[in-house]
Formats: C-alpha cells, sequence, structure tokens
C-alpha cells in the first residue's frame, strides 16, 4: 500500500510531456521489445501514431507487430516496415506462425521509413521518436529529409555511460548503439533533443515476485499477448520461470512522456569507433537517466500499464 500511494503522488507531481509519438522498434529480438510495446499501448500518456520495425528482416517483425496488434485490438495504429538489413530469424518465430499481412485490417507502410517522414513533417506538434532499436531508419530519415530534426525530438535506449550490462562498474557497447555504429553517430550529430535510457538506468530491470505474478495471471490482452510470447521466446530457457527477462526497452517508454523517477543528468557524449557512448567535452548534450529515484514506484507503473489495475 505504502509503494502504490508513493507511486500515485510521483505520477500526480509529474512532468508529463504530450505530443504524438513514432515508435521504432527492432521487435522480434530481445523479448523487452513486446513488453515496451505493451507498456506504451497501456499508457494514456502516449498518443501512439505509429509503429515502424527496423534491424534485421524487417517485413517479419511487420508482421510480428500486426499479430500482437490484432490480439490487443489496437490495428487502429499504422505500421511501417523499416529498412531491412538482413535476413536473421526472429526469436519469436514459434509465436508468430504462419500469420500473414494479408490478414491485418489496419494500415501498413511497405515504406515506413517515407511515412515516418512525412508524418513529421505535417504534424504540428513537436513529434517523439521513440527508438527501441538500432537508429537505422532514423539516420535514413534524416538522409530523406534533415529538417525533421527541427520538428521531432529523440527517446531512445541506447548507449552505456558508467554502467555496463548487468550493472557492471564501467561501459559497455551497447547493442543499439554498437549494431549500427554510423547510424547512432549520424543521429548524435542531427540538432534534435535527445534523451537516453542507458544501461545505467534499465540494465537490470527485472520483474519477479508478486509484480511479475500479476502480469503473467493477468486477462488483459495486453498482458496475455506479451506472457505468450514470452513463453514462445526462443531464449525463454535463459530465465528463471518466476521472472521476466531483462526488461531494457521499458525505460525509454517511461522517458516518453516523464522523468520524475528517474536521475536526470545532462552531459556531453560522443561515440567512439568501438560503439561506446562516451562523456566528452566536445560531444553533443544528452539527457541521460543515470539510475532511478524510486524503481519500486517505475515497476508498479509498469505492471499496471500492461494489466490495467
Amino acid at each position: 500500500m505504502k509503494i502504490r500511494l508513493l507511486f500515485l503522488s510521483m505520477v500526480a507531481a509529474s512532468n508529463v510531456f504530450a505530443g504524438p509519438v513514432i515508435l521504432d522498434t527492432d521487435i522480434g529480438d530481445d523479448i523487452d521489445d513486446t513488453w515496451a510495446l505493451a507498456m506504451a499501448l497501456g499508457r494514456p500518456e502516449i498518443d501512439l501514431k505509429m509503429i515502424v520495425t527496423a534491424s534485421d528482416d524487417t517485413g517479419t517483425k511487420t508482421r510480428l507487430v500486426a499479430k500482437l496488434l490484432l490480439g490487443m485490438g489496437r490495428t487502429d495504429i499504422p505500421i511501417g516496415t523499416g529498412k531491412k538489413t538482413s535476413d536473421r530469424e526472429i526469436h519469436q518465430a514459434k509465436w508468430l506462425g504462419d500469420y500473414g499481412i494479408k490478414d491485418y485490417p489496419g494500415v501498413v507502410h511497405p515504406d515506413g521509413v517515407h511515412a515516418m517522414v512525412e508524418f513529421i513533417q505535417q504534424s504540428k506538434e513537436e513529434v517523439t521518436l521513440l527508438v527501441i532499436g538500432p537508429q537505422t531508419n532514423i539516420a535514413e530519415a534524416l538522409t530523406l529529409d534533415p529538417s525533421i530534426a527541427k520538428k521531432a525530438r529523440i527517446v531512445a535506449m541506447a548507449g552505456s555511460v558508467e554502467i555496463g550490462y548487468n550493472g557492471k562498474q564501467g561501459r559497455d557497447p551497447e547493442w543499439n548503439v554498437f549494431r549500427d555504429i554510423a547510424a547512432a553517430k549520424a543521429v548524435f550529430a542531427a540538432p534534435w533533443k535527445i534523451s537516453i535510457a542507458p544501461l545505467d538506468v534499465c540494465g537490470t530491470l527485472i520483474l519477479s515476485g508478486d509484480r511479475y505474478k500479476r502480469v503473467s495471471e493477468s486477462k488483459s490482452s495486453y498482458a496475455g499477448a506479451v506472457m505468450d510470447n514470452y513463453r514462445d521466446w526462443s531464449n525463454r530457457d535463459k530465465y528463471p520461470a518466476d521472472a521476466s527477462s531483462v526488461l531494457f526497452d521499458t525505460a525509454a517508454v517511461y522517458l516518453a512522456w516523464d522523468t520524475a523517477l528517474c536521475e536526470m543528468k545532462t552531459m556531453k557524449l560522443s561515440i567512439n569507433p568501438a560503439g561506446a557512448t562516451v562523456p566528452d567535452e566536445a560531444g553533443r548534450p544528452v539527457e541521460c537517466a543515470m539510475g532511478w529515484k524510486d524503481r519500486e514506484a517505475f515497476e508498479e507503473l509498469l505492471v499496471e500499464s500492461l494489466t490495467g489495475k
């Protein structure tokens, strides 16, 4: 009860960011993107206008998003297929099965990057690009129209400033940056505002115990889709039966509308040739979530987003 009351008081005092959101996701690789998608759909603060698939076999990933949205009752949200970079098989192929995009009743843009650019160009409000995968699509969008950096901001799960994977001291080349270093550098070079959830804040973010149980036993369509995919995820056996894997991307979803639960610090960062995000006086200013003011409250928020209670 004390945690719930604290959570509610923090939300009441929070700084809510309004505006349209485009989710750019490499869903189908790590399962945290699926949790993040469900979390975004479950938040009234997020006005999700489009989902664009990123990295590797983006066509198959588009089918995955379509099947998820169909099951969640959210076919109102357009999907875009991002730039394909390989034929690498997704890790949720078992759950996806032979579901075909022709069976999806919603809007699908074959060129998701162009659709993203067009939406930003036409928007009367600043657009939040919520980027939870390698930044290939965003760099491509900048190539098509560099002026989008004046009409959008970036909120990304990206980087490792002081803490690496599994909470170890010292930075690591983080996957979303390392996977396409050139794209990340191009995004950093553009003049938009950038906020990131690096490994420092999200690298040990796991749901376990009662909170995991509330999601796993929930009748919500959002929680149900997440748990079905988690069970069929090809890496499921590497994690405890009563806990999630590391939910990196959910921290970035939170930053899309608020920062009150995080320790925020504006730092000048650059990306070195190894793909590490390095403090650098010659770098660009980036708003970084470096830790939690109240991780318990965030976990409550995540559970409520998926379960509705």
